[in-house]
């Protein structure tokens, strides 16, 4: 209230001008984002577009059913899902699939609301195909817009139904041979054990080997398919807040004080804070604080611990403050106080057929669910500490079940009426089962806290009009100087410290360390920004100078991040010759001799483990010395971590098994399981999809 008496004080041109800009920005806004353009796909799948109003549509849709996603997310998961529906209904059209009744009656047997729904049950309590027709049949004729609902919903469950059986079809051309079963056990269960000379490339430092971007780029264009990347941008930006200056708080210190005592404002004198009765206290908070005034109790332990002691403890009528708290400057004053004012009690529901709110999957009717929660009664007389496993095994509550079926700090009159009564009137430790509307509670009463009721008067802790516009002048400043000026050089002038971002991607919605700036991330992917762009982004708390210090278009990943994965790959191999020009002679003793190493020796190295002892992992290391027969010995290998040199000792073949059916069943199970995982990639992978989202 108090922030809207001081917009109101504003001249009216001040506000035509507010107004006017900002219909401009909005205007220029629509015609930026392309609401008026003539984009009208968000992208294409192989061809197939995906056209704008539509993909908007169900984003919308997403966000409405499922409430707290962001608008990225929610546009991500219809993307993708988008894209895959394209993706699979093309090898759905390639393989003829076609689905029929059964197959749909069969998904739905597979969602767990109706497979497990009684009504669908037979004697045996399995799914009956029968009776889910018979339902389906009655919802045809007796409920319209269930039937409708069904109808909207049949072209996914269809597309369910055939992505089923083209994953089973697709599984179905894993088939194991009596060879891979045999490679596997040969794989797990020949032994080997060789000597070798190794050189880890920990040897040489880091620092010793330089790697050119150039290097980089050209060992990603020749495995482009590893190294795939979104197009990305890298910033930088400067964040200058909008926040009250110590000139603000304390203006606003004095206009708080003020309330306190009496004032004289013309003719009338203003009772003050402190000494107004109480039945004008609520509306003094009402046309004074920027939060309203509550009636609510409550307990001590919810008021902020930093200043719980002195505000519980103060008389009726006596005033706290002012202080501050979460962005506020507040007096509070002690209207009332009440022992036992609010309750921890915990219960169990049971509701049964035609309770309000009822689960329409209960059967229970309501005599057996009173007899339910009788029974419940008396297991948690017998074992009091059994009450929270009790509830989460047995209420209908979602609210409170997890958490042991507790509700804290509850007030007079913020249950019904029975359950308020209860608690309210039983003493700590009191058990008994109530009636209600939801059906029977099983409650128990586990605490009561005395409870005072507060009016607290709260100014909102915003930056003047005056200090708003020095800051927006600084800001704009910084913006002009970083355009003509190094940005590092412009921010040390304004102490300010440059925080730097990597790898931006088109559809992203968050920045780091400034939460949703979808704004920054269209401009830095703006086909008008380039690398080195500057601009200035106003924020609710103030405003932020950002600087694109890499753009990424090569389809591979930024240079920035390629350097960290790429970069030692190059290191090692480089590390490898280096490593090589010394590991000179025939014999393992002379390469050992040569390189300041010396001879060790691996036993009983499998190729499936390939795990060399004090080295670790070398599935190139093993696989050679499989391949040499005994007291052969290698050339220069170079494995995972260094360079070795091999001479077999021994070679200890598993022998034959009569069948290798466990393998079969084995290799040919894992292969299939991978399938789930692997179908949707692969198809993506393959195909030519052209996200154009953030140019929409």
């Amino acid at each position: 209230m108090a922030v809207l008496s001081k917009i109101r004080q504003r001249s009216l041109i001040l506000i035509l001008v507010i107004g006017f800009c900002l219909f401009a920005f909005v205007v220029q806004d629509v015609i930026r984002n392309g609401r008026f353009a003539s984009n009208t796909n968000v992208g294409s799948v192989n061809g197939t577009d995906i056209p704008v109003k539509e993909f908007v549509q169900k984003v919308s849709d997403l966000e409405r059913n499922q409430p707290g996603i962001s608008s990225t997310q929610a546009s991500n998961a219809i993307w993708n899902q988008e894209v895959e529906n394209i993706l699979y209904g093309e090898r759905f059209e390639d393989a003829g699939l076609r689905v029929g009744r059964d197959h749909v009656i069969n998904m739905y047997s597979q969602n767990p609301q109706v497979a497990q729904n009684p009504q669908f049950l037979n004697a045996l309590g399995q799914f009956d195909k029968a009776k889910f027709n018979e339902f389906l049949a009655n919802m045809k004729v007796n409920d319209e817009a269930g039937w409708a609902s069904m109808e909207r919903n049949r072209p996914l469950v269809e597309a369910a139904a055939k992505k089923q059986i083209y994953t089973a079809m697709v599984k179905a051309g894993f088939v194991a041979t009596n060879l891979d079963a045999k490679a596997r056990y040969q794989a797990e269960s020949d032994k080997i054990t060789f000597d070798y000379v190794y050189v880890p490339f920990s040897t040489i430092n880091d620092d010793e080997v330089t790697i050119a971007d150039d290097a980089i780029m050209s060992y990603m264009k020749k495995n482009e398919k590893k190294y795939k990347s979104e197009p990305t941008r890298s910033i930088e930006y400067v964040k200058i807040e909008d926040k009250a200056s110590g000139e603000d708080e304390l203006a606003l210190r004095n206009e708080i004080n003020g309330m306190l005592a009496a004032r004289v404002e013309g003719n009338d004198t203003i009772a003050g804070f402190r000494e107004m009765k109480f039945e004008d206290v609520p509306e003094f908070v009402n046309k004074n604080s920027d939060i309203r005034f509550d009636t609510t109790y409550v307990a001590k332990k919810d008021i902020p611990v930093e200043h719980a002691e002195e505000i519980f403890n103060l008389a009726k009528g006596d005033v706290y403050g002012p202080y501050q708290e979460d962005g506020y400057l507040k007096l509070t004053k002690m209207m009332n106080k009440k022992s036992g004012g609010s309750a921890k009690a915990s219960h169990i529901l049971i509701t049964y057929k035609g309770a309000m709110r009822a689960n329409p999957t209960i059967e229970l009717t309501k005599e057996e669910a009173k007899a339910k929660a009788d029974n419940l009664l008396k297991q948690v007389n017998a074992n009091p500490s059994s009450f929270a496993a009790l509830a989460a095994e047995n209420s209908e509550d979602p609210g409170s079940k997890n958490n042991g079926g507790t509700y804290d700090n509850i007030v007079p009159g913020q249950m019904v009426p029975q359950f308020n009564d209860f608690v309210f009137n039983s003493p700590v430790g009191k058990t008994g089962v109530v009636e209600t509307d939801f059906g029977y509670h099983v409650i128990k009463v586990d605490a009561k806290y005395d409870a005072v009721q507060l009016a607290t008067v709260a100014l909102s802790v915003q930056p003047s009009e005056a200090t708003s516009d020095a800051v927006f002048e600084k800001a704009a400043q910084f913006e002009l100087d970083a355009q003509e000026k190094p940005f590092e050089e412009v921010a040390k002038a304004a102490n300010l410290n440059p925080v730097q971002v990597q790898k931006l991607l088109p559809n992203d919605e968050a920045v780091q360390g400034l939460g949703s700036q979808r704004a920054i991330v269209m401009w830095a992917f703006s086909k008008d920004t380039e690398e080195g762009s500057v601009k200035k982004f106003d924020t609710s708390d103030g405003h932020v100078i950002a600087r694109v210090t890499n753009v990424n278009k090569t389809g591979l990943l930024p240079l920035e991040e390629a350097r960290l994965v790429v970069g030692p790959i190059l290191r090692n191999e480089k590390k490898a010759e280096m490593i090589k020009d010394k590991m000179k002679g025939d014999t393992l003793e002379a390469v050992a001799q040569a390189s300041g190493s010396k001879v060790a020796t691996a036993e009983n190295v499998t190729l499936s483990g390939a795990s060399i002892p004090t080295v670790g992992s070398e599935p190139k290391i093993a696989g050679t010395a499989f391949a040499l027969d005994k007291d052969k010995t290698s050339g220069l290998v170079v494995g995972k971590s260094g360079v070795f040199m091999l001479k077999v000792k021994n070679v200890e073949k598993a022998p034959e098994l009569p069948n290798y059916n466990s393998y079969l069943s084995r290799v040919e199970k894992e292969d299939k399981n991978r399938v789930n995982q692997r179908i949707t990639p692969a198809l993506k992978e393959n195909a030519d999809i052209e996200d154009e989202r953030s140019n929409n």
